[in-house]
């Protein structure tokens, strides 16, 4: 047991000077071509009348850790142009905490399927659907939501008489114990918990783990659908200063009640500031 340990620490110690070597890592930002728009519309990934045209998307290509605690450096989502910036530092971000991701394939790899997005375990941005279950654009189709990790971190449904459907089903046997300290276990990595804080301090506020139902522990988004509206009737650069007065916002609640409270309980005092705030 102990050499594992010591085999584990000095593994990190690898993964943290890869970390920190810029030259080894994959960040950027690009906007999208015109025959990559072509593709995602022949991919049925995104149709005419998406709420987002495809010139207000951008491309984040990020390095990011797999399950075997290797660099990867094909990590890619798609995000409205307001949230790349910050979407390129939360990638960065995931990394250096040493977060482990599954994958993160392009949507248009499973022609825009999020059934089987998820049954591979794909992490994901936009995608031009419908909200599950039902005809309203879902906040994928605005590039403001971010599916991470799905088997680790299910979507499940409840209907009225209490039947729960687990997406994607693999998850059911796996991912609905969300302790991850648990006695003669291993702890469980990937799970959205250990990352919730970091999504609100990128401008990811909401995190489908807090609604009551459908439960949906992959999912974070920018905010309500109408605070997304806001940002795209705006210029991308005066959403950009938006979008950080409410970063500030939320850093500067913590700030003021992290002596008195646990982190759960600061960070879902300030997202609930920050919330109200936004209506």
């Amino acid at each position: 047991m102990k050499f594992r340990a010591v085999f584990f620490s000095v593994l990190i110690g690898f993964i943290s000077n890869a970390v920190s070597s810029e030259e080894s890592l994959t960040f950027s930002s690009s906007a999208l071509s015109n025959s990559y728009c072509q593709q995602l519309l022949a991919e049925n990934v995104i149709t005419n009348n998406n709420p987002v045209p495809c010139e207000r998307l951008r491309r984040i290509n990020f390095s990011y850790l797999d399950e075997a605690l290797k660099i990867q450096q094909d990590g890619e989502l798609v995000v409205l142009d307001v949230l790349a910036p910050k979407v390129l530092a939360l990638t960065k971000k995931l990394l250096e905490q040493e977060f482990v991701i599954f994958n993160a394939k392009p949507i248009e790899f499973y022609q825009g399927d999020d059934q089987l997005s998820m049954a591979d375990n794909n992490s994901s941005a936009f995608n031009g659907r419908a909200i599950t279950g039902g005809s309203t654009w879902s906040l994928h189709a605005y590039g403001a939501a971010i599916d991470i990790n799905p088997v680790q971190n299910p979507f499940i449904d409840i209907d009225a008489d209490g039947t729960a459907r687990i997406s994607p089903k693999k998850s059911a046997r796996y991912g609905l114990n969300r302790l991850n300290q648990r006695p003669g276990k291993e702890p469980r990595p990937g799970l959205a918990e250990e990352v919730v804080d970091t999504f609100a301090q990128h401008g990811f506020f909401i995190w489908g783990g807090d609604w009551n139902y459908p439960i949906d522990y992959q999912h974070f988004q920018v905010g309500p659908r109408s605070f997304v509206g806001t940002l795209l009737a705006m210029a991308p650069h005066k959403a950009e200063v938006l979008l950080e007065s409410y970063i500030g916002m939320y850093l500067s609640c913590k700030q003021s009640r992290q002596l008195d409270l646990s982190t759960l309980e600061v960070r879902a005092e300030c997202v609930a500031v920050v919330i109200t705030a936004m209506r």
